[in-house]
C-alpha cells in the first residue's frame, strides 16, 4: 500500500484504529466531517466545532502552549499539527513521546482537496475524503463563477487581526490572504518581510474598509472590540492630526523660502540703490566742477 506523505516529508501508513490528537482546529473539525470524531481523543481550547461531537474530548493546553503531561496521558497513536499553529519546539516534542506525528501546511485555500486525502488516506477515510473534496471543487467554482461576473470591481481592502499586545495581522503570503482573496477582499498589511507581522493601528487609519477579527489564536471578546474601536479612532485623529502637522511643516518651509528670497531681493535692491546713488553723485560731481582757463600769450 502506497504511504501517505505529510507536509514534513514523513511517509504515513493507513492506520484505521488510531488515537487521534489534534492540536489545528481547523483539521478537528475536518477530521469530524470525514467521520472521526469518535477517534478524537484530544483536542486545544480552541477546537470547538462542532461543539455536541467535541464536548467529551479531552483538551491539552492551547495550540501554542501544549500540556504535555495530558498528551502523553491520552496514549495517542497519531498528533497532527500545522506549521503556522503549532511551534518547532512542540512538534519536536511531540516527536519523541507519539508514535506518529502528522505535519499539515496549507498554504491556500486550494490545498485543501490534497489535505483531505491526507487524513482520509492515514486514517481510512479515503471514501469520506473523496466525497469532501467534490462538495469543495463544486463550491469553488462557484465562487469563482460569482467573481467572474464581479469582474472588474476593485478589491476592498480589510484588515485582518490575529494578536493584540502587539497588534498582529497576516502577510500576503498566508493561508488566511488567499482566501480572502477569494472572495474578493484584499488583506492589508504594513511593509514587512514577516509572514505574521506586527503593526501600529493608526499606520491602518484610511487604509482599509473593513476590520476583521480572528476567534484564534487570540479570542477577541467584548471589552477587546471595544478597545480596538477606541483604538481605531485613535488611530484615525492621530492620522488627521499628523497630516495637519506635515501641513504646517510645509507651509513654514514655504515662509522660510519667501523669506529668503525677500531677504535675497532686498539685498539686490539695496546694492542697486548704491550702485545708482554712486552713479548720481559721480554725475553731479562732473556738472558742478569749473572748467579750466587757458590764458592767451
Amino acid at each position: 500500500m502506497t504511504p501517505w506523505i505529510d507536509a514534513a516529508g514523513t511517509a504515513h501508513a493507513t492506520a484505521t484504529e488510531a488515537r487521534i490528537v489534534c492540536l489545528v482546529p481547523s483539521l478537528t473539525e475536518l477530521l469530524c466531517d470525514l467521520g472521526l470524531a469518535s477517534q478524537l481523543v484530544g483536542r486545544t481550547g480552541f477546537c470547538i466545532h462542532p461543539r455536541e461531537a467535541l464536548r467529551s474530548v479531552a483538551k491539552v493546553g492551547g495550540t501554542k502552549d501544549v500540556d504535555f503531561d495530558k498528551v502523553r496521558a491520552l496514549e495517542p497513536t497519531h498528533v497532527i499539527v500545522n506549521i503556522d499553529e503549532n511551534t518547532r519546539e512542540s512538534a519536536e516534542r511531540l516527536a519523541q513521546c507519539v508514535p506518529n506525528l502528522i505535519v499539515t501546511h496549507p498554504l491556500g485555500p486550494l490545498d485543501n482537496p490534497p489535505l483531505y486525502r491526507l487524513l482520509g488516506g492515514i486514517f481510512g477515510r479515503s471514501a469520506e475524503a473523496e466525497a469532501l473534496a467534490l462538495r469543495f471543487d463544486v463550491a469553488l467554482q462557484t465562487l469563482q463563477a460569482t467573481q467572474t461576473a464581479d469582474h472588474g470591481a476593485r478589491l476592498e481592502r480589510v484588515l485582518y487581526l490575529i494578536w493584540r499586545d502587539p497588534w498582529m495581522t497576516v502577510g500576503p503570503d498566508t493561508y488566511i490572504a488567499r482566501m480572502l482573496g477569494l472572495v474578493g477582499w484584499q488583506a492589508w498589511s504594513p511593509p514587512s518581510t514577516d509572514r505574521y507581522p506586527t503593526l501600529q493601528l493608526s499606520s491602518a487609519a484610511g487604509a482599509v474598509e473593513r476590520v476583521l477579527l480572528s476567534s484564534e489564536p487570540y479570542a477577541f471578546r467584548d471589552k477587546a472590540k471595544a478597545f480596538l474601536n477606541l483604538a481605531t479612532n485613535a488611530a484615525e485623529t492621530d492620522k488627521r492630526e499628523h497630516e495637519i502637522n506635515v501641513l504646517k511643516e510645509e507651509l513654514a518651509k514655504k515662509d522660510l523660502e519667501t523669506a529668503k528670497i525677500k531677504a535675497e531681493t532686498d539685498a539686490k535692491l539695496a546694492l542697486m540703490q548704491e550702485q545708482m546713488a554712486a552713479v548720481l553723485a559721480a554725475v553731479g560731481e562732473k556738472k558742478t566742477r569749473k572748467p579750466k582757463v587757458v590764458e592767451k600769450v
